[in-house]
């Protein structure tokens, strides 16, 4: 293997963790946002209330989404068997 595959492959395995981790992430950005400015009109200060309902989301989230990210990763594990035809 030469050191561009070997980039090319590093660079891919990146790209596949960040779209594979990237809708659930978003989804407890969104949820972690809304709470806060609940937090900030309401002038509720209590720390522990973003964890449960961020939590929650990313459960429902992973859930939904489960598929499609089962099928990213046997598509890139496929791609990584087939990149090198001996």
């Amino acid at each position: 293997m030469e050191f561009t595959e070997a980039l090319d492959m590093g660079r891919n395995a990146f790209m596949m963790a960040l779209m594979t981790a990237a809708p659930i992430l978003l989804i407890g950005l969104g949820v972690g946002l809304v709470i806060s400015l609940f937090q900030a009109v309401t002038q509720l200060q209590e720390q522990t209330l973003t964890f449960v309902p961020k939590i929650a989301a990313m459960i429902v989230a992973a859930m939904f989404f489960i598929p499609w990210i089962a099928t990213r990763m046997l598509d890139y594990t496929q791609s990584l068997f087939t990149f090198n035809q001996w």
